[in-house]
Order: structure tokens, then sequence, then C-alpha cells
């Protein structure tokens, strides 16, 4: 059967357009963009994929911005006017996210990763068990829209533009936060408050926890501590004299596998952000991620 839209021709070419850095194989490096490209690929697309990721890698992609629930770009294709590209998602509600940051202020594991700039792979079962899943499972709970004539869903287009907006989560995975409705801002901000205990005295923050739960038993309406108290809070008092024997023992049980502290060389690049175009944009950060990259395979007595 011939292609009903072969009479449009090849692309046409595009000058500094967002260029995938992956030049062959699969895109996606790290864990959370390679889940999320999981779903588009699991639907065995054929051709639109392999069309999607070369247009991706040929910098036909014009433009790809990234707010809450919804991704826009435009894509250059074969007529003079760019396709109009969206890709929405239904970000997560208010009550949604201050419960997803209860429960990541409780546990300073993710709070340190996060605060460095890093999402550990630990975070998707964290959000899996909040009832509000990071990643969509199936491609039913995308939508996904271009304005080219092809009928199919995801064109080309569509997947040129997933394929780019995965790299994007690599080089920033706040990116996929914002998306699902929280920036990095706005989280980081609201994770140092929900670690900051409140005095019921003067409402300022820097109490220890202990007068954080004295003032809210006095019914003073203090926010209640988190972290390791939340965890020893039902633990029943015991005089020193009784606690020596167990002092090196901890009073609850320690999990069978720690999270793991690993991180990549690079990881202060995704902290700062891209550079501005007047000392090198994109061109630096890939310039200096390689670097990084070289510097954290040294050893260091050489």
């Amino acid at each position: 059967m011939t292609d009903r839209y072969a009479d449009f021709g090849p692309p046409r070419r595009v000058d500094g357009g967002l260029r995938a850095r992956s030049t062959r194989g699969a895109i996606g490096v790290s864990w959370w963009s390679r889940r999320f490209l999981e779903v588009l690929e699991s639907f065995a697309l054929g051709t639109r994929l392999t069309r999607g990721r070369a247009y991706a890698r040929a910098g036909q992609v014009l433009t790809l911005a990234v707010t809450p629930g919804v991704v826009t770009a435009t894509v250059q294709g074969s007529r003079p006017r760019p396709y109009r590209v969206r890709i929405a998602v239904t970000p997560f509600s208010a009550a949604q996210w201050d419960r997803i940051e209860a429960d990541l202020a409780g546990q300073a594991f993710f709070s340190a990763r996060l605060l460095a700039g890093d999402l550990p792979a630990e975070l998707e079962e964290l959000f899996t068990t909040a009832g509000t899943p990071l990643f969509p499972r199936r491609l039913a709970e995308l939508e996904l829209d271009c304005s080219c004539p092809d009928f199919a869903v995801p064109c080309k287009h569509l997947a040129a533009s997933c394929y780019l907006l995965a790299e994007t989560f690599d080089a920033d995975p706040f990116e996929l936060l914002h998306w699902r409705g929280r920036s990095r801002a706005d989280l980081l901000t609201r994770l140092r408050a929900r670690r900051q205990p409140t005095d019921p005295g003067t409402g300022t923050a820097g109490a220890g926890a202990g007068a954080v739960v004295a003032g809210a038993a006095a019914g003073g309406g203090a926010v209640p501590a988190v972290g390791a108290y939340r965890a020893l809070a039902g633990q029943p008092s015991v005089s020193l004299a009784d606690s020596v024997d167990r002092f090196w023992l901890p009073p609850v049980p320690l999990p069978d596998r720690p999270p793991t502290l690993a991180t990549e060389p690079e990881l202060v690049l995704r902290q700062l952000g891209p550079p501005a175009a007047a000392i090198g944009g994109p061109g630096l950060l890939e310039r200096l991620r390689r670097a990084y990259r070289e510097l954290g395979r040294t050893d260091p007595a050489d």
C-alpha cells in the first residue's frame, strides 16, 4: 500500500533546531527518562518511532517547553509552516502534592537527594504508594496532539518531541516533576519548610521536635514534627540505666536494603541548570558534562 503522505517529500532542513545528544541506538540515559519512553515504545509503532528518532537527531524539533500538565513543541516537517505538538498529562492536585511532600520530607534520604538535584530510583515507589504514579502507565494517560495531517497517534512529529522531552528529563530531572505540577523552586522550598519544625510560641522555625509536640499537646496547633521523630514517636520512654545495654541497637528494625547513595559525577550541572547563551549555552553544558565524566573516571592515585 502506498503512503498517502508521500507527496509531501522529505522534511525541510533546519538550522539551529534542538538536536538529540544521542546519535545512535536508544535515546535517554537516566532511569527516569527511560521509564518515560517505555510507554511510547511498548506500543511497537514501528517506522513512526524510527522516523521520530531521526527527526530528533536531525534537529527538526524547533522548540520544546515544559509547563505544568502540558509540553508544547514545534516540529519542522515537509510543509513550510512547522507543526504544533502538544503532549499533556494530568498534573497532581494540591492535595496530592501535599501528601507527596509530607512523605518526602519525612525521610531525610529523599530530601537530601532532591536538594542535591537528583531523583533516586526509590522515588518511583514513593509516588506509587501515595496513589500518584509518577510515570504514565499506558498511552491513554497522555493527550497527544499534532497539527500534521497524519491520523496516526503518535505521529513522527509527536515521537520526535517525546524523544527530545526524554533528553530534557536527562538534563534536568525536575522538569519531570514540573510537568506533574510542581516546579523545582516550589518543591525545594516546601521541603525545606517541612524539614523545619515550627516553634508554637513564636511561630518561627528551628524548635526541637520535643517542643513542637509539647506545643501541640497544649493546644498550640503546631505543625507535627517529621523525619526521625515521626518514626520514633510511638516508642516507650526508657530510663538511661535500663537502656545502656541496648545503646548501640536500633530502636526500630532497619530495612533489609538501605537506599542507594550512588550519584553521577555531573550532578552539580543539573543543580545549576543550563548556562546562558552568552557563555556557551547547551554546547558548554555538554562539554562540561563530558569533562565531569572524565574526571569521575580518573584514579585519585594517578
